[in-house]
């Protein structure tokens, strides 16, 4: 978790930091920057030593300050520390953490965008930024740092100058957004959509946009709720969000009441172009990732940038510009042999919906010469009595979009494994290790892989293993092929 540094800029002084946390403090400090991780920190952070389910960030406060920490936040001394070392005293660090987030959102004039949904939210969050930040100083999560511990550390990284910030909001079990909203407390709060994700969890879908609309209750005076009318859930949504007598409702999507409306749209193989009405005003946009899903997303962006009052038109220009995150639809030309093959990164995380979304673009990816339309997919987890079901249900999916070739990895997606016609089947593995390298054996010049499942299906592992053929440029059989069982 890389801290962020603000130009040399004083983002918090010993002063600021015993005033936000309540602790105590007997020596002068300055940080640029917040970290809770000993491995990322930079010269400047202030370092706070959380404690985890499996560690204790006092172990590694040492650690922080010999690189360079300008201090660090701790409820005790810990160990290897020089006396009159720069520590700051508090009673529980993951309040003064909360404490140092809930100040910084204090300070300054930003404009606070809160967003989540069940699919889509970083993807979206980023593009946020990309527009944003051509209209003002812009701040945003970085990565997923989305949760308890990523929102107030996002939040303490604030300058107090910045015109827009982002902040991303996740959960799985109901009760998690809530406390996010109420410290962000946002101008703008966007629901891109609910669906079957995280169902383990839920007593059904009703109870997940329940916990979605969580995201309003910390919402500011007249505050705005963006949300998708295309949307199962959107009447529940609404009516989430008058209760709590948001200042108004702006919507998106394709249905013939949406404030921000698709008109048209003109799929291609890596972009898509699209006409909309954004509350009358009629844009001709290009959006550079390709997938119906990622339209939607862009519709939702200038739903934002409407309610922020921002300029919509110069909003939609910048959009061309945008690019798939690292494990959420990133491309990459891979070279081995005498030619290469195109590999699109999914494997941040993985639900049905996602998953449909992500083999629908795959299923439109061009092939060079023999090349084939390869999917790598691990498990789908969290979702229940049905994971069974909703794994298997993806084979009629696979041949929908004539996906040539399917390789698995875990419990769950033995239901798809044996849904698959035997012409389909590339290689089944019990994890992604044991995967990697079948599939490695078996891409060629000319192939689209994409690699996409649940992040504790660990798929980086085969994104890696994939990548790492283009620097050895080690030339493979095309046509070879093991079933992996």
């Amino acid at each position: 978790m890389t801290a962020l540094h603000h130009d040399g800029a004083t983002l918090w002084s010993a002063g600021q930091a015993v005033a936000a946390t309540g602790g105590a403090c007997d020596v002068s400090f300055v940080a640029r920057g917040v970290s809770i991780d000993s491995r990322s920190t930079e010269p400047g952070d202030l370092f706070v030593a959380l404690r985890g389910p499996q560690f204790d960030g006092h172990d590694f406060v040492a650690d922080a300050l010999a690189r360079g920490a300008a201090a660090a936040i701790v409820d005790h001394a810990p160990k290897n520390v020089a006396d009159g070392a720069p520590l700051l005293s508090v009673g529980d660090t993951f309040d003064a953490l909360n404490g140092l987030g809930a100040a910084a959102r204090a300070r300054g004039r930003v404009c606070i965008v809160a967003l989540t949904g069940s699919v889509g939210k970083t993807g979206t969050k980023e593009a946020l930024r990309l527009v944003l930040s051509r209209q003002g100083r812009t701040t945003a999560n970085e990565g997923s740092l989305n949760n308890h511990w990523g929102l107030p550390l996002s939040l303490a990284r604030m300058v107090g100058d910045e015109r827009f910030g982002i902040f991303e909001m996740g959960m799985n079990h109901p009760g998690e957004i809530a406390p996010l909203s109420r410290m962000a407390r946002p101008h703008v709060a966007l629901i891109l959509t609910v669906e079957a994700v995280h169902s383990a969890f839920f007593n059904g879908i009703e109870a997940i946009a329940d916990a979605k609309a969580e995201i309003f209750d910390g919402l500011e005076p007249e505050g705005i709720a963006v949300l998708n009318r295309d949307n199962q859930q959107y009447e529940r949504l609404a009516a989430a969000a008058r209760a709590r007598r948001v200042g108004s409702i702006l919507t998106f999507g394709a249905h013939p009441k949406a404030d921000v409306r698709v008109l048209d749209i003109q799929p291609g193989p890596t972009s898509s172009r699209i006409g909309a009405s954004v509350a009358g005003t009629m844009l001709s946009y290009e959006i550079g990732i390709a997938g119906r899903h990622w339209v939607t997303n862009s519709l939702a962006v200038l739903a934002v940038v409407k309610a922020l009052g921002g300029d919509v038109v110069r909003a939609a220009s910048v959009l061309s510009n945008m690019r798939a995150p690292e494990g959420r639809g990133a491309r990459r030309r891979i070279h081995i042999g005498d030619g290469h093959f195109e590999l699109i990164d999914e494997g941040y995380n993985a639900s049905p919906v996602s998953m449909e979304a992500a083999l629908a673009v795959l299923g439109q990816a061009p092939v060079a010469g023999d090349g084939r339309r390869i999917a790598v997919l691990g498990d789908m987890l969290e979702l229940g009595d049905g994971a069974a079901a909703r794994h298997a249900e993806l084979a009629e999916v696979i041949k929908e979009h004539g996906i040539d070739l399917v390789f698995t990895a875990g419990s769950e997606m033995t239901h798809l494994w044996s849904a698959l016609p035997s012409s389909l089947r590339g290689g089944h593995a019990s994890d992604s290790s044991t995967l990697a390298p079948l599939v490695t054996a078996n891409v060629a010049p000319g192939d689209v892989v994409m690699v996409k499942g649940s992040a504790g299906l660990r798929m980086g592992v085969i994104v890696r293993a994939l990548t790492v053929l283009d620097a050895t440029g080690v030339a493979r059989d095309p046509r070879r092929v093991g079933n992996g069982e």
